[in-house]
C-alpha cells in the first residue's frame, strides 16, 4: 500500500518553499529529505530552551559538509608536508613562566575603528602576541601592527569558503608575510592556502572540530586517522571554534600557543543599535520587510544591554549563535586562562569575562 498522497497549496507558496529549499541546501534533493530536515528542527522543544546552537551547528554541517571533505583531500599533500601547529607550542623551558604571557585576538568588528584601536596598538609598547583574523590582516597591517614592530605575529584561517582568499590578496600582506605565522585548518579552500603561501606566510595546520562526537564515524576522526598516516604521526592538535575565527583565534591563543591573558578587540558578536536594519538582517539573509514589533522577530533578533560598556548591542541569530557559544568556552576555560575583554561594546560579557578599555589593557599587560 502506498503512502504517497496529494495536497494543494497557493503557487506563491510553492515559490517560497522552493527558494528557502534550495538556501538550505536541498535544491537537488527530494521533498522527503527536507521535510524530514525541518520536522528534526521543530522537533526541539521551547521548554528546553530551543537550543538555538544545535540548530546553527547542523545548518553549518548541512550546508559546508561537502566542502569540507572536497578542501581536506585537496590539502592533503601539503598537509603531509607542512609544518602541524604543535610547532608553535612554547617549548618547555624552566625560564618561561606561562603567567608571564599575554595575546592581542584581533577581529573586525565595528568598534575597533570606532576607538582606533589599531592606531592605539600601533602606537604603543606592547611586548606580546598578535592573533590576527584573517578578515582583519589587511586592515591591521596597514595600521602599523606589523611583525616588524611586534615579532610574534599570527594570522589564523579556518573558513572553508573560496571568498576567503581574499583576505591574503593585498601588497600589504606580500610584504609582511614572510614574517607571519599562518594557523589554518585542514578544510581551509586550497585557493586561499596557495594566496597565503604566495606571500610567503608559513602554513601551520590544525584541525577543526565539528563532528568528533560522532565517533569513529564521524569526517573529524577519519580525517585524523588519514593524517597520521604519513609523517605527522602523531597527528595534528584540534580545537573548537565556534563557527568563527575569532573564537578560533581565542582558542589557539591559549591551547596552542599557550598565552594566559587574551585580550579581544574587534570581538563584537553583535551589531550596534544604530546599525541599519538592511546590514543587520543581511548577515542572516531575513527580509527586511518582516514586522519588527513581531515577537519572534524581537527574539532572533535581540536588544541587550552591556553593563560594562554601558551600551546597547543587537544579536541576530547567528551573532546569538557565536556569543552563546564563546561565552560557554570562556567560562570552562582552564582557571589559569584570563579573558580580558577590551572591545568597549558588544555582547561577550559574563562569567569569566573581564572588561576593560583597551587603553587600560595595553598599560596593564605589556609583556
Amino acid at each position: 500500500m502506498s503512502n504517497d498522497f496529494e495536497f494543494s497549496i497557493r503557487e506563491t507558496t510553492l515559490e517560497r518553499m522552493l527558494v528557502l529549499k534550495s538556501e538550505m541546501g536541498f535544491g537537488k534533493k527530494g521533498w522527503d529529505d527536507w521535510f524530514i530536515h525541518m520536522l528534526d528542527y521543530f522537533s526541539i522543544k521551547k521548554d528546553n530552551g530551543f537550543a538555538l546552537e544545535n540548530i546553527m551547528e547542523k545548518v553549518y554541517y548541512d550546508k559546508f559538509y561537502e566542502n569540507w571533505v572536497k578542501n581536506f583531500s585537496l590539502n592533503l599533500n601539503n598537509v603531509w608536508k607542512d609544518s602541524s601547529a604543535k610547532e608553535l607550542v612554547p617549548i618547555r623551558d624552566p625560564l618561561y613562566n606561562i603567567q608571564d604571557h599575554s595575546a592581542i585576538v584581533i577581529g573586525r568588528g565595528p568598534s575597533i575603528k570606532k576607538y582606533k584601536h589599531l592606531e592605539q596598538l600601533a602606537d604603543s609598547d606592547y611586548k606580546g602576541t598578535i592573533v590576527c583574523c584573517d578578515g582583519a590582516l589587511i586592515d591591521t597591517l596597514k595600521a602599523g601592527v606589523t611583525p616588524e614592530k611586534f615579532p610574534e605575529y599570527y594570522v589564523v584561517t579556518i573558513d572553508a569558503d573560496e571568498i576567503i582568499q581574499k583576505y591574503y590578496d593585498d601588497k600589504i600582506v606580500e610584504k609582511y608575510g614572510n614574517k607571519i605565522n599562518g594557523v589554518f585548518s585542514t578544510v581551509v579552500h586550497p585557493l586561499t592556502v596557495e594566496r597565503a603561501r604566495k606571500n610567503g606566510i608559513k602554513i601551520h595546520w590544525l584541525h577543526a572540530l565539528f563532528d568528533y562526537n560522532e565517533g569513529k564515524k564521524s569526517f573529524n576522526q577519519i580525517s585524523a586517522l588519514m593524517v597520521r598516516s604519513k609523517n605527522h604521526l602523531h597527528g595534528l592538535p584540534a580545537i573548537q571554534t565556534g563557527g568563527n575565527v575569532g573564537t578560533a583565534s581565542w582558542f589557539i591563543s591559549w591551547q596552542i600557543l599557550k598565552r594566559s591573558t587574551v585580550g579581544l578587540i574587534g570581538i563584537n558578536h553583535s551589531w550596534d543599535e544604530d546599525d541599519p536594519w538592511e546590514l543587520i538582517t543581511s548577515h542572516s539573509k531575513v527580509k527586511t520587510e518582516i514586522d519588527k514589533n513581531n515577537p519572534t522577530f524581537k527574539k532572533l533578533f535581540p536588544k541587550i544591554y552591556n553593563p560594562e560598556f554601558k551600551c546597547n548591542c543587537i544579536l541576530d541569530p547567528i551573532f546569538l549563535y557565536y556569543s552563546n557559544a564563546f561565552k560557554e568556552f570562556i567560562s570552562r576555560s582552564p582557571s589559569w586562562v584570563s579573558t580580558i575583554n577590551a572591545t568597549e561594546g558588544g555582547c561577550i560579557f559574563g562569567e569569566r569575562i573581564k572588561c576593560m578599555t583597551f587603553k587600560n589593557f595595553l598599560q596593564s599587560y605589556r609583556k
